[in-house]
């Protein structure tokens, strides 16, 4: 026996209305541009994106006892992940955020001693280490840098040389001639340091020889001399987007800081000054140095202050790299990294 099924009737008697769906009248809802919808309507396929359709899921843990936990249970128990490993990964995004072009940045001091090229290296490392782009640190000191020296040397070639055969670099392979590769990935160019060399270059020469990387790297690393009325220095100021100010942990050291920022707000680099970060260097048990208030005194003048603790390897003066150092001071260039990193995002956010 056939049982018969009884359609109901639409409201505007133009056929049945399918079973499930409850009869009622068809209000029309006028849609930009013309014609119309059917108010309820779905708003089209934008409407199925993640947040609106899946279920939110926790990060799993990576690192302590949540991970042992989250393994033991084969990931049915995930408490997710710690709040110091929630910094930690913020951390990390402020460092391999993106930038638009490149960004160039001198790192100053008027005080020798301070560990101003030792910072240029870790903070290399740190950046082409973590990062998936191009880095070069450029060693600007005109009076016979030592940069180079601190990682393994691929090559003879230097700055000068570099510039004097700009003219043959017409790609990333031409100019990897004239750099040396750090197992981070990190790539260095050496100043002229010949003996013989009497005439150094100058501030045309180094802010040209910056503007040539900038067209191969997404960041470049200058480790400065200490003569900041140079006109090598000049020239690495004029080409900079911002500044990474060296600070010992001295009275003497912090003044000389002081008046490095004093003297670029006087001859024209405030912008600089106002977005530069300062690095408190080798910090290590104090007896009369009140760092809090040294800190203070930075903080209301740059962007930011960042702390590299007291650490033996990085005394020897010879190569090193990041697994050399203790933890605490790798997160410190890690810390230190992210805040040159903000800067690159303000950049790119203010360029048209």
């Amino acid at each position: 026996m056939v049982r018969s099924t009884t359609w109901p009737e639409s409201p505007t008697g133009e056929g049945p209305v399918p079973l499930g769906r409850t009869p009622g009248p068809v209000d029309p809802v006028p849609r930009p541009g013309g014609g119309a919808t059917t108010r309820g309507a779905p708003g089209g396929a934008a409407a199925f994106t993640e947040a609106a359709m899946l279920r939110p899921v926790r990060p799993r843990p990576e690192h302590g006892w949540r991970r042992g936990l989250y393994e033991l249970t084969g990931g049915h128990v995930n408490l997710g992940p710690s709040r110091r490993e929630q910094r930690d990964r913020a951390t990390m995004s402020r460092v391999t955020a993106s930038t638009r072009g490149c960004q160039r940045v001198a790192v100053l001091s008027r005080k020798g001693g301070v560990g101003k090229t030792t910072t240029t290296l870790m903070l290399g490392h740190t950046f082409a280490s973590l990062r998936g782009d191009r880095v070069v640190a450029v060693d600007g000191n005109p009076d016979a840098g030592s940069l180079a020296y601190r990682v393994p040397r691929d090559c003879d070639a230097t700055i000068g040389d570099l510039l004097d055969d700009r003219a043959q670099v017409k790609g990333y392979p031409d100019v990897r001639r004239y750099t040396s590769q750090a197992p981070s990935r990190l790539e260095v160019v050496a100043s002229d340091d010949n003996p013989r060399i009497t005439d150094g270059l100058g501030r045309d020469d180094h802010e040209e020889a910056l503007e040539l990387l900038a067209v191969h790297y997404n960041l470049v690393l200058v480790d400065t001399g200490t003569g900041i009325l140079h006109s090598a220095t000049r020239g690495i100021l004029d080409a900079a987007d911002q500044l990474v100010v060296v600070v010992a942990p001295s009275l003497d050291g912090a003044r000389a800081a002081a008046q490095t920022l004093d003297w670029l707000d006087q001859h024209g680099y405030a912008f600089l000054t106002s977005q530069a970060v300062a690095a408190v260097n080798r910090v290590g048990p104090t007896r009369r140095v009140q760092l809090d208030r040294v800190e203070r005194h930075f903080a209301d003048r740059c962007r930011a202050v960042v702390r590299i603790p007291e650490d033996q390897h990085m005394h020897d003066g010879a190569q090193a790299s990041l697994d050399d150092l203790r933890p605490r001071t790798r997160t410190a260039y890690v810390e230190l990294a992210a805040a040159v990193a903000d800067g690159f995002q303000a950049a790119s956010q203010e360029a048209p």
